[in-house]
């Protein structure tokens, strides 16, 4: 008996700092996002209205593995933006993976304008939408960064923590990508940027 508890005793310090370790990852990946959005140029926030953004808290239920496939070939096309103007988009790939019980897919792009150029070659994209829009976060979907570098042996760790509002969400006259119908989730993400209580 005394054995078991003291077993129990060296393990609870280590899961706790796990724990502890990925929400400090989480706030710092937000505290950098945040700064980005302050810096931008375009001023979609203010540093007065940082207080307004808003976040679920950390949850690894919503870190999961996906299964990726590649779609070499695939043809561009345009995406509808909240303004008005279309973007030109390809498919990369696509995302499988369970969550909530569910076998879920996402389709991963690359923005067309953008991987032209040497510094954003590697960038990938993914705009979604789940059953928390129009409740607890933006009615327009939400959107996930990866890059190439992120694919390892076919796998990627798709993390929800990180998906993040659109500028639309906080301004009007931004361009931002209306996430395609193939990527709309049957489920909550009860993960990431909530909507800006402004």
């Amino acid at each position: 008996m005394m054995k078991t508890f003291l077993f129990v005793l060296l393990l609870a310090p280590v899961g706790c700092a796990y724990g502890q370790g990925y929400a400090d990852s989480i706030a710092q990946f937000r505290k950098r996002y945040t700064d980005d959005l302050l810096a931008e140029p375009r001023h979609p926030i203010t540093s007065a209205q940082v207080k307004y953004m808003n976040f679920f808290p950390p949850d690894e239920h919503y870190r999961v593995w996906a299964d990726f496939t590649e779609t070499p070939g695939t043809v561009p096309f345009m995406v509808p933006t909240h303004s008005g103007k279309d973007k030109p988009f390809r498919e990369y790939g696509v995302l499988k993976f369970i969550l909530n019980g569910d076998t879920l897919t996402l389709h991963v792009y690359q923005f067309i304008d953008m991987v032209t150029g040497a510094a954003h070659q590697d960038d990938l994209f993914i705009p979604f939408n789940d059953e928390t829009n129009y409740e607890t976060t933006y009615g327009g979907g939400r959107y996930i960064d990866l890059t190439i570098k992120d694919i390892k042996d076919n796998k990627v760790l798709l993390d929800f923590n990180k998906c993040y509002n659109p500028y639309c969400a906080y301004a009007d006259g931004f361009s931002c990508p209306v996430p395609p119908r193939e990527n709309r989730l049957r489920t909550e993400i009860l993960a990431g940027e909530k909507m800006f209580q402004h």
